[in-house]
């Protein structure tokens, strides 16, 4: 496995990096560009210039942070430099946008020194409405931070250092309350003294935990008052107790934080701590101790960690985007302590909420429940922003920090949710999804190097369990050609297969005996590897079957159709396209098999959609389109979408579904009002389209991929009795590892109803 290789070409390819600017106005025409740039540009200088407020009313700097770094202290890499820290900010960029869709610039100074790095700061400040400070070391980074909350008039945050903060503290909370205990009289062990710990630990005492309940260690041991040369940060939390080690400090602890370095614990460790200990783990990527050797140790223990694959994650992503969200939106003058409480308790409250059924699904959990497993709110949860961000902007008003006032809260929580649909989060929901239970995976056609590499990277991923199929020679060959690791997983050629060969013969043969079989054509075409990989799955021996890549469509459809077959009471099944747009995900279908359907097929197709847009838990709201607009055409071809409407809102009255209607108004709601009111998709646009042939299906999807911008998922086949889904020729690498995650999560769910 040549991870390295994939992080450089992730990096590399295409576009170089991980951000670009997008203009927000037109810009094609003379007049766009004379008003964009000289001579239009002027007028909002010149108002500007009058009212320095009016920035925020004529430029993006109201949604632009600064992502800014020296590089002196890049988690797991130390002092790497600037330039070197340059992807890791980019990379905060990006969560800032599809997080919180907050625009960002990533600045690398190449300034050490408290002084020259505070000065350049303050220079280019007037360019952002908020400053996040990142991987600068300490104890520098603690002066940076207070100069320049002091010295400028917009946020500033030193993430490393308040970021674990904040999530620690609202998960502190709420383990304390399941423990039963009271902060002010808890024992707390710190082990780390850098940025972070010291900001975890100011934050708790703001909390109400007492100085004198505190231990703190850092790389040489107790913090304690009689020792030499301690800076301000570690001398404020100085004990005088006669605690001289961890195994002293840890005898009777209510509290572990770590925020160190890996297995530094042992179970001695945690069995010394008083009942119902708090241990968070925090050091990354190995914790202090790890997840199992904690919960042996004590059954009444509550943990957490930093990292993802175990309950209780403590994540900075669940506050910073939310936290400059909330201050940008009232213009805060800097982010202090009033609204860094403020979105603790936000996150921690979160956290006893019904969980959304997309946060069950993206954690492959039928109810997510408030307890020992689940104290804070996972990073996947829709409703942050929307919690978070009213949080810390209301703290803002109350702490006579904002600018701007917020009167209707309603109309804000809103506009956030509409921000957030910019950013489908579809995709992260179904891959987390299929990680809770990967499934048996085979690729029909493993002798090419997008499948093998695809195979690798949901391997490693704990997405899917790879069984390949083809010409063992030359997979072996490509495998070592591209220097990739497959490990232990199995490879199949069926040309050379003998101890399936025979059983698929025969249950094939039984299959297709009066349908122009006899047994040697069905034993023999047995070696053909779509044959044998549909066989696979239909006898248990795998969970689903991915193909055509190399192949046409009909040469995938047809034996899966032979060997598996369709559902129960379906008599057509159909292709379904999931484009991923910024306003969320739209389902397409038919856009692969039926050439032509008629008004019965129709209705078949939408119920078969509407059945897979719920699989993915969202409700489906579907737009039977056409040229026609509720009967203005009494062409057949229209006339047959419209029976086909009656038919849906007669038999399945629960379903939202209507047309005949264009396109344009399955989409535009206010236009549906004006002219159609009576359509229950004006109250709310459609998400799924049911097209009236295969030629509009198939023409709609490819020009929004290729002209659009949108991402294409699928074909996802629907109707089948298990899961084959047949790849478009010449996929690329993710849309290969796509269409698996869509394979595991249906197999997933076919398991569990017991299809």
């Amino acid at each position: 496995m040549n991870k390295k290789q994939d992080a450089l070409d992730y990096h590399s390819q295409g576009r170089p990096g991980k951000i670009e600017v997008v203009p927000t106005k037109p810009y094609s025409t003379q007049r766009d560009l004379s008003l964009a740039y000289s001579p239009g540009v002027a007028e909002p200088c010149l108002r500007i210039q009058e009212n320095p407020d009016d920035v925020y009313k004529y430029t993006a700097k109201g949604n632009l942070v600064a992502v800014i770094s020296n590089g002196t202290a890049v988690l797991g890499l130390g002092n790497i430099g600037s330039e070197a820290s340059k992807p890791v900010m980019e990379g905060k960029g990006l969560l800032f946008k599809i997080f919180a869709d907050i625009d960002v610039f990533d600045i690398e100074i190449d300034r050490t020194d408290v002084e020259g790095f505070v000065q350049t700061v303050k220079a280019i400040s007037p360019t952002f409405g908020g400053i996040n400070l990142e991987d600068i070391k300490a104890p520098e980074c603690f002066e940076i931070e207070k100069r320049l909350k002091a010295e400028l008039q917009i946020p500033v945050m030193h993430d490393d250092q308040h970021g674990t903060a904040i999530i620690s503290a609202a998960a502190l909370i709420n383990a304390l309350e399941l423990a039963e205990k009271n902060i002010s009289e808890v024992r707390i062990v710190v082990n780390g003294a850098g940025a972070s710990a010291i900001s975890c630990t100011r934050l708790f005492v703001s909390l109400g935990a007492q100085l004198t309940n505190i231990v703190m260690l850092d790389s040489t041991g107790v913090i304690r008052s009689d020792r030499q040369n301690l800076d301000e940060q570690k001398r404020y939390f100085a004990t005088e107790r006669n605690i001289h080690s961890l195994e002293e400090a840890m005898v009777n602890a209510d509290v572990f934080i770590g925020l160190s370095k890996g297995n530094i614990l042992n179970a001695d460790h945690l069995r010394a701590m008083a009942a119902n200990p708090i241990v968070f783990a925090m050091a990354n990527p190995d914790p202090e101790i790890t997840y199992e050797a904690a919960h042996a140790s004590r059954t009444d223990i509550i943990l957490a960690t930093g990292r993802s694959d175990f309950p209780n994650q403590v994540n900075n992503v669940i506050g910073f985007p939310f936290i400059f969200r909330g201050a940008l939106d009232v213009r805060a003058t800097q982010i202090n302590e009033e609204m860094k409480l403020a979105a603790v308790r936000a996150i921690a409250n979160l956290a006893k909420q019904p969980v959304p059924e997309i946060v069950n699904l993206a954690y492959n959990k039928t109810n997510i429940l408030f307890g020992r497993d689940y104290i804070i709110p996972k990073p996947l949860d829709p409703r942050l922003i929307t919690t978070v961000a009213p949080a810390v902007a209301k703290a803002a008003m109350d702490s006579g920090v904002a600018r701007l006032k917020i009167t209707n809260w309603e109309a804000y929580e809103e506009e956030l949710s509409k921000r957030l649909g910019l950013d489908n989060k579809l995709i992260r929901v179904i891959t987390n999804k299929a990680k809770q239970n990967p499934q048996r995976i085979v690729f029909a056609e493993a002798d090419t190097y997008k499948i093998l590499k695809s195979a690798q990277i949901v391997r490693d991923e704990g997405i899917a369990k790879p069984i390949l199929l083809g010409n063992k020679e030359k997979i072996m060959r490509l495998i070592e050609e591209h220097n990739l690791d497959l490990g232990d997983i199995p490879i199949i050629d069926p040309r050379e297969e003998s101890s399936n060969l025979d059983s698929f013969g025969e249950l094939f043969f039984r299959k297709r005996a009066r349908n122009g079989f006899n047994y040697h054509e069905a034993r023999k075409i047995m070696r053909e590897r779509n044959y044998y990989g549909a066989m696979m799955v239909e006898t248990g021996q795998a969970d689903a079957l991915i193909s055509g890549l190399t192949r046409k469509y009909a040469d995938i459809l047809r034996p899966a159709i032979y060997i598996i077959g369709t559902q129960e009471e379906v008599t057509h099944v159909a292709g379904m396209y999931i484009m991923i747009t910024k306003r969320g995900p739209i389902f397409f279908a038919d856009t692969t098999i039926n050439v032509n359907p008629t008004t019965e097929e129709l209705v078949e197709i939408a119920l078969l959609t509407a059945k897979a847009v719920q699989q993915f838990n969202m409700k489906p709201r579907i737009a039977m389109v056409s040229f026609s607009n509720f009967g203005s055409s009494k062409d057949p071809q229209a006339k047959k979408v419209k029976d086909a409407v009656k038919i849906l809102h007669d038999k399945f009255p629960g379903l939202i579904v209507d047309g005949e209607m264009q396109a344009n108004f399955a989409f535009n709601t206010q236009m549906l009002k004006d002219n159609f009111p009576f359509s229950e998709l004006a109250k709310e646009g459609a998400n799924t389209l049911i097209f009236p042939n295969l030629d509009s299906g198939n023409i709609a999807y490819k020009l929004i991929q290729e002209m659009g911008g949108a991402e294409a998922i699928g074909p996802v086949l629907l109707g089948m009795k298990k899961p084959v889904h047949i790849l478009q020729l010449g996929s690329s690498v993710r849309e290969i590892v796509n269409m698996v995650t869509i394979a595991v999560v249906d197999a997933q769910a076919r398991k569990n109803a017991n299809i």
